[in-house]
């Protein structure tokens, strides 16, 4: 039996947290008196590390006060989470049926690749109970921002298998760049936070997870 690897991103995948992030991003941004970026700004960036992130969204600031921008959203991010439980960081409609049948499978193993903190990830996942879902599951603080491929060859070797035995499942341009780059099979979801078209580098793009179900499923079984 051949093993296969299927790897989720978190934010805009499994979960949709923005009401956290833009949350986190207000208090950020006011705990240094500057104006918030707007929405559509933000949900951007996610996917990148918090470093990045905030070089992105306010390039014009030193590194220094980015630096406390970082500690503030982590801060702002985790008072959040501990406030608003699973609730405020909702599973996606079909996805725990969607992890419920590939655990299911002899074959099949799962990891997570995230722009996320480790304790940011950690009290997602516990918060709905996916903990031991998981193998291998990778972050912000253990690896390069996306799209550097580092992260899914962590994965891989964590969980033992080859590249040609794996799957990346993301909603942005970042998840896909950084799989094409591992050489890596990637499948797009259009209910996150980026635009159809950002997902150019998608080989096959879904709108629900039944429909991310049966593509996975055909996926796997292409595969050598």
């Amino acid at each position: 039996m051949t093993l296969r690897l299927v790897i989720f991103d978190v934010d805009g995948t499994l979960v949709d947290s923005q009401g956290d992030i833009l949350g986190a991003m207000s208090a950020a941004f006011a705990s240094e008196g500057l104006t918030r970026p707007t929405r559509e700004e933000i949900l951007a960036i996610v996917g990148l590390s918090l470093p990045q992130a905030f070089s992105a969204l306010a390039p014009e600031l030193g590194p220094v006060q980015r630096t406390r921008l970082v500690e503030a959203y982590k801060e702002a991010y985790a008072d959040l989470r501990m406030k608003g439980g699973p609730e405020a960081s909702p599973l996606y409609p079909g996805i725990p049926a969607l992890l419920d049948a590939l655990s299911a499978r002899d074959d099949v193993v799962l990891g997570i690749a995230t722009g996320k903190s480790r304790r940011g990830l950690t009290a997602l996942l516990e918060s709905h109970g996916l903990t031991q879902r998981f193998v291998t599951r990778q972050c912000a603080d253990d690896n390069p921002s996306k799209p550097h491929p580092a992260m899914l060859f962590t994965a891989i070797d964590e969980a033992g298998v080859e590249a040609e035995h794996a799957v990346m499942i993301g909603d942005t341009s970042y998840d896909m760049e950084m799989a094409r780059a591992a050489g890596i099979a990637r499948i797009g979801v259009t209910w996150g936070y980026h635009p159809r078209e950002a997902l150019a580098d998608a080989q096959h793009i879904v709108d629900d997870a039944a429909a991310l179900g049966r593509t996975i499923e055909t996926m796997l079984g292409e595969m050598p």
